[in-house]
């Protein structure tokens, strides 16, 4: 299912022993781990793009603690019920280390791609779930995927390119998107930002998906937990924030808190 990312290109990509390569002779070397990095000239933001291994690292310590694992578990559960023929593609765009997919491909017989734009959750990935196909590149770009051979798209927390999905994937396909909800980490919002303020995602998530699919369902699932100052600062970490200078005070006194993770789960069909 994943096609050359050369520009003009798109062919079907063929594994052999190191490589994927196209008809049209273009080569793209499999590291050795096992990820393949389809990312072009064109479509790097900087040398170290996306997620860093600080931000990793620090989700990774919060799912361990069992901080987000109410999202997993119902990201996974909602894909895991879907009708999807015996040995779906799946792919997850955004995929970080790999947590969601891996979950899903224990549940079900799958063909899982995950796509991330850091090369730091791609090798995080590949080498925590090898069976998996691995791939760094830009999902805000031309996805490098063949037309309709996915059956599901995932986006938990991610990039969204709503007419690429829907070139990808068949018909009847889905993409299953999560936004955090306008209540997100509401409590250590309200103490580094010094506001309350609500936003809610999912009417410009909805907007954005209406030309080319049909709203399936939607969910908000929450959980609160009382973090302590070292959860918080990986939540800053995870989340970007931490890196504020304008908030270094309040992130400085930040002790122990109550913190609502919120996440608005909606799915499409592809139409």
């Amino acid at each position: 299912m994943l096609a050359c990312s050369v520009r003009g290109c798109g062919q079907p990509l063929r594994r052999t022993a190191h490589t994927l390569a196209c008809a049209r002779g273009h080569s793209h070397d499999i590291a050795r781990s096992g990820y393949v990095n389809l990312l072009q000239p064109q479509d790097r933001r900087s040398p170290n793009a996306g997620d860093t291994a600080a931000a990793l690292d620090a989700r990774a310590r919060l799912l361990t603690a069992g901080i987000g694992q109410t999202l997993l578990r119902h990201v996974v559960d909602t894909a895991a019920r879907l009708t999807m023929s015996e040995d779906a593609v799946v792919v997850d765009l955004g995929a970080g280390s790999g947590d969601i997919l891996g979950e899903l491909a224990e549940r079900r017989t799958i063909s899982a791609v995950g796509i991330d734009l850091s090369a730091a959750a791609v090798r995080t990935a590949s080498r925590r779930f090898p069976s998996l196909t691995w791939v760094i590149a830009n999902a805000d770009r031309q996805l490098p995927l063949l037309d309709r051979s996915v059956d599901l798209v995932l986006s938990v927390n991610a990039r969204r390119n709503p007419a690429e999905c829907a070139r990808v994937l068949t018909r009847p396909g889905h993409l299953l998107a999560v936004v955090p909800a306008a209540d997100d980490l509401i409590e250590l919002r309200e103490v580094v930002q010094g506001r309350r303020v609500e936003r809610n995602r999912t009417e410009t998530l909805i907007e954005e998906h209406d030309a080319a699919f049909t709203l399936v369902e939607q969910a908000t699932i929450r959980e609160r937990h009382p973090l302590t100052r070292e959860q918080l600062l990986d939540v800053l970490r995870g989340t970007y924030r931490g890196a504020r200078t304008s908030a270094a005070h309040e992130v400085e006194a930040l002790t122990s808190l109550d913190v609502t993770f919120a996440s608005e789960l909606t799915l499409f069909a592809a139409r």
